[in-house]
């Protein structure tokens, strides 16, 4: 897809700064000046989900996100954002299922195997969660990959495998 034209583009990038800097409502006020033609763009849609991440507003989210899968089916980002998002809504067999279906689509995303995992320990299936967790770390350092799994309260069970990693 093309890249957002003049001045949208600017409304853009306020709008991303805004959001780096914690500023929802000045990021949300420059998504709202982006053109009508603009706003299904996946860059524009991308902000508007990170906006509503910020917010907790998962639903806004979850709609964003699948607006994204099916404008932009090769982008990871939509698809990573919508299983994200059902694991928020408490919906995270969906999540599973969801980004199950794209792992072969994405093979060198290491966000995906891990937030596999993720999603396999929280549905109580600590093996599977290992093994998706071995692939995220073939895809990236063991140390980066335990960093992560350390701080990442939906891998707290298998807080004591993670250290031996």
């Amino acid at each position: 897809m093309s890249k957002l034209d003049f001045p949208d583009c600017h409304f853009a990038a306020a709008a991303e700064g805004w959001l780096e800097l914690g500023n929802t409502v000045e990021s949300s006020l420059e998504l709202a000046r982006v053109s009508l033609g603009a706003r299904n763009h996946p860059e524009v849609l991308e902000l508007r989900w990170r906006l509503y991440a910020q917010q907790t507003r998962w639903n806004d989210a979850l709609e964003v996100a699948q607006a994204l899968t099916q404008l932009a089916p090769d982008r990871v980002e939509g698809w990573i954002h919508q299983s994200y998002t059902l694991h928020e809504l408490q919906r995270t067999q969906e999540a599973w299922t969801s980004l199950l279906a794209v792992v072969s689509q994405f093979p060198d995303e290491s966000i995906i195997p891990y937030n596999l995992a993720c999603y396999a320990c929280q549905l109580g299936d600590l093996a599977v969660a290992r093994d998706w967790l071995q692939r995220a770390v073939k895809l990236r350092s063991k140390e980066e990959i335990r960093t992560l799994a350390l701080g990442d309260p939906d891998l707290l069970p298998l807080h004591d495998y993670v250290k031996s990693l």
